[in-house]
């Protein structure tokens, strides 16, 4: 068989499924794509899927990318006997197959050492609460968490900004055996949105399990006046997790884009992203 690469950027409502992660007897967004490529492609087995981002249970997504490894004849057979490219028969036919809570967005051809997972360069993440229930838009009930104290916007944009940079994240993430936990946070801001809504901005090189809901539960005890400001940073210093931290709800996260080099570049950004990080990398 003849391999080609394809990218696919998707987007979907991550209610109803038990994260990105395909799980026996469980609804999965990878598990709804592969069985969707399977049976687009005539596949003799199912197609396997890397993704940028593996998002857990509830946790929405708006910029997902995928890249999957397919036969290139079958590929090449998706028009039939329409003048589409391959990449748009694939994005139109994959509609009419995918349940309404996950939208393909883009099928392109991947480019020479594109990976989806390890070529990324950022990821970026948006968290919402709305800390006015009366004002909450119950159209946005599925992507917000609603708080009933209202939070200082400035006083959470201060602390977290206290902890962007390369760090040992290990007090924000779910330790995993192998895994390291060292990240460069490019960017951690809070503003309020025109609808009233508070927002965390969160963006880094990678994150690990549970690290961006972890990142907001540190700092909306800032915004309530329960915790100072140097709170959040404290918790990283202190570098095991913190009881005082509650790991938010899941709904109120969306994957917003994630973010790759020029095509030239990607090969070498792949091989940097595999090495194992140390606070001594050079980034």
């Amino acid at each position: 068989m003849t391999s080609l690469r394809v990218r696919i950027d998707l987007a979907y409502d991550g209610t109803d499924f038990s994260g990105w992660a395909a799980q026996p007897g469980r609804r999965t967004v990878e598990g709804e794509l592969s069985a969707a490529l399977t049976t687009l492609l005539r596949a003799p087995e199912p197609v396997r899927l890397t993704v940028a981002g593996r998002t857990d249970a509830g946790v929405h997504a708006r910029g997902q990318v995928v890249h999957a490894d397919v036969d290139a004849t079958l590929y090449a057979a998706l028009p039939g006997r329409s003048s589409r490219s391959p990449e748009e028969a694939a994005r139109t036919r994959l509609a009419g197959i995918l349940p309404s809570d996950v939208v393909v967005r883009a099928v392109t051809r991947a480019p020479d050492g594109f990976d989806a997972r390890f070529a990324a360069l950022q990821r970026r993440y948006v968290y919402r609460i709305c800390d006015n229930p009366g004002a909450l838009d119950p159209l946005r009930r599925r992507d917000t968490v609603v708080l009933k104290d209202p939070l200082d916007v400035a006083a959470m944009h201060e602390a977290g900004g206290r902890l962007v940079g390369l760090h040992d994240f290990a007090a924000f993430c779910k330790k995993r055996d192998g895994a390291t936990t060292v990240r460069t946070l490019l960017n951690y801001s809070w503003d309020r949105a025109p609808d009233g809504t508070v927002q965390a901005t969160v963006v880094a090189d990678a994150f690990c399990h549970s690290m961006v809901r972890a990142l907001v539960g540190s700092v909306v005890p800032v915004g309530m006046g329960r915790a100072e400001v140097g709170f959040p940073r404290e918790i990283l210093t202190g570098g095991a997790r913190d009881p005082r931290v509650k790991v938010m709800p899941a709904h109120g996260l969306s994957l917003e884009e994630v973010t790759y080099p020029a095509d030239a570049d990607l090969a070498a950004r792949a091989v940097e992203a595999r090495s194992t990080r140390t606070l001594d990398s050079d980034v």
